[in-house]
């Protein structure tokens, strides 16, 4: 189960540096103001959604149950970790939906909004992590 383990921290990590990414890209895309560098962040975007951070959710979600199988881990702990995994999935669809808007020319969203946005994935990260190293009882 280390194996499995090890891969689930591997994609995890994978995952979150392309949610901490992809939206960094929003901010500066959103900023831009000329024709090749428009084109070149959707380029950037959808291989970074697409080749990278989807794979990397799936793998994460697949190895993460997998240990859960294995473990038969229960607890407060890991339903609120459980919780908070289904937020950074619609997360990460709102993140394809934006790739999608700025594929079409149809940005409704100027840089601050997607620094704030950007930021959203950090306090994901705080609390799992919290979560699965403390393992406290929630209630």
């Amino acid at each position: 189960m280390l194996w499995i383990k090890s891969l689930h921290i591997i994609f995890m990590v994978t995952w979150f540096s392309a949610l901490f990414y992809l939206p960094r890209l929003f901010v500066y895309h959103a900023a831009c103001d000329d024709q090749p560098g428009n084109e070149r962040f959707k380029v950037m975007e959808r291989k970074l959604y697409r080749g990278i951070m989807t794979p990397s959710a799936v793998l994460t979600i697949f190895f993460g149950t997998w240990l859960w199988l294995g473990y038969g881990f229960a607890g407060d702990w890991l339903y609120a970790k459980l919780a908070l995994v289904g937020v950074l999935v619609i997360y990460h669809f709102y993140c394809g939906k934006y790739v999608a808007a700025f594929k079409n020319d149809n940005n409704q969203h100027g840089h601050v909004f997607y620094r704030w946005f950007n930021e959203f994935p950090v306090l994901i990260l705080f609390a799992v992590v919290i979560l699965v190293v403390v393992k406290p009882d929630l209630f």
